[in-house]
C-alpha cells in the first residue's frame, strides 16, 4: 500500500549528541518525524497516516487564515477557496495537499519543489522550494520563492511543526516566548488589532507549563534570545527550541489535548515561524510583494540541547 503522504525521505546525520534522524514526506513537504538519540522532537505521526492538524507542513504563499478567503487585488476582488469551511476561512496557503518533486538529495538532507498555479482567488505564479538540512544540534529549513509571473505578487511563509521532548508528557513541559504582542481572535479565529502582552496571562516570556495553556494565537514584536525565539524546556533541563531568521518576526503557537498518538489522545503543541500574522492578505503587514523574477529566502529551524 502506498503511503497517502507519498515518497518518504529518511535523513541521517551522525552528531555529538547521537544519531539524528529525519523523515520528510512529498506532500507538503511535512515533517514527519525527527529524532536525535532516540528523543523525539516532533510529534511523529504514521507513514500510513496524513498530517493531524496540518503537522509539518509547508504553509505558502500564506499562513493561518485570510478571512471569509476574501482579499483585494488592483481594485477587484479576489475569492479564495474556503478550505476551513466551518470557520468560513481560506487556511493555510495553496500547497498542503500538493506533492512535491526532489530538488537534491543527501544523506543528511532533501530540497524539495513545488509549483504554485493561478487559481481560484491567486492569480499567479510561484516557483517554490524548501531545503530540509540535519545539524549536529538539531534541523535547518530553508525556503525559496520566485515570483514566475509578469506582476509582483503577496507572498507570506509558514509551517506547522508540532514539538515534543522524547517520552516527557508535553503538558509537562515548560513553554517559553520571546514575544511582546499578540493578536486577539475572534470566535472564527480571525486577528484584530495587536496588543502588548505585557501584564496579561499571554505574556510567555518568563515561562509557563503547556498544562496551563490554550492557545491558539500569534505572537509579534518577536525579540530573538540567541536567535531563538520560542523554546520548550523538560523537567530535567533538556530543551527543544524553534529558531527563526529575520525574514520570521511572528509566530503561532497553538496547543490541542487531542493529538493521535499511537491508539491514545494526548497534549501536543505546534510553535509555528510565520514571515506575516493571518489575515495578512487583507491587513497587509509584513505582506512580502515579490516582483516578477524575484526570490525570497528564508530559514527556521529547530534547536536541541540535552
Amino acid at each position: 500500500m502506498r503511503a497517502p503522504t507519498g515518497e518518504q525521505y529518511r535523513l541521517t546525520r551522525s552528531t555529538p549528541l547521537g544519531p539524528s534522524e529525519a523523515t520528510i514526506v512529498q506532500v507538503g513537504a511535512s515533517i514527519r518525524e525527527f529524532r536525535i538519540a532516540g528523543v523525539e522532537l516532533t510529534e511523529p505521526y504514521g507513514e500510513f497516516s496524513t498530517p493531524p492538524f496540518g503537522c509539518g507542513i509547508v504553509l505558502v504563499p500564506w499562513p493561518n487564515r485570510v478571512e471569509d478567503g476574501i482579499w483585494t487585488l488592483d481594485g477587484k476582488q479576489q475569492q479564495l477557496d474556503l478550505t476551513e469551511p466551518d470557520k468560513h476561512n481560506a487556511i493555510h496557503g495553496l500547497l498542503r495537499n500538493t506533492p512535491y518533486r526532489e530538488i537534491a538529495r543527501a544523506d543528511d538532507s532533501v530540497t524539495l519543489g513545488a509549483t504554485v498555479f493561478p487559481q481560484h482567488g491567486y492569480p499567479f505564479v510561484l516557483e517554490t522550494s524548501v531545503e530540509h538540512r540535519l545539524l549536529d544540534d538539531g534541523m535547518a529549513v530553508t525556503h525559496r520563492i520566485t515570483n514566475d509571473t509578469d506582476q509582483p505578487a503577496p507572498v507570506a511563509i509558514g509551517s506547522h511543526p508540532f514539538f515534543s521532548i522524547g517520552d516527557v508528557p508535553t503538558e509537562d513541559l515548560t513553554l517559553t516566548v520571546h514575544a511582546g504582542s499578540r493578536f486577539p481572535v475572534d470566535e472564527r479565529l480571525n486577528p484584530s488589532a495587536e496588543v502588548p502582552v505585557e501584564g496579561t496571562d499571554y505574556d510567555l516570556r518568563g515561562g509557563r507549563r503547556v498544562a496551563d495553556l490554550k492557545l491558539d494565537d500569534a505572537f509579534g514584536d518577536v525579540t530573538p534570545v540567541n536567535q531563538v525565539t520560542a523554546t520548550l524546556a523538560a523537567p530535567d533541563g533538556r530543551t527543544v527550541s524553534l529558531w527563526q531568521d529575520e525574514n520570521f518576526p511572528y509566530v503561532q503557537v497553538f496547543t490541542t489535548r487531542i493529538f493521535p498518538r499511537g491508539s491514545n489522545l494526548t497534549t501536543a503543541i505546534a510553535i509555528e515561524p510565520m514571515t506575516a500574522p493571518a489575515n495578512a492578505f487583507n491587513s497587509g503587514q509584513s505582506l512580502r510583494w515579490l516582483n516578477p523574477g524575484e526570490t525570497w529566502v528564508a530559514s527556521w529551524g529547530i534547536r536541541y540541547t540535552a
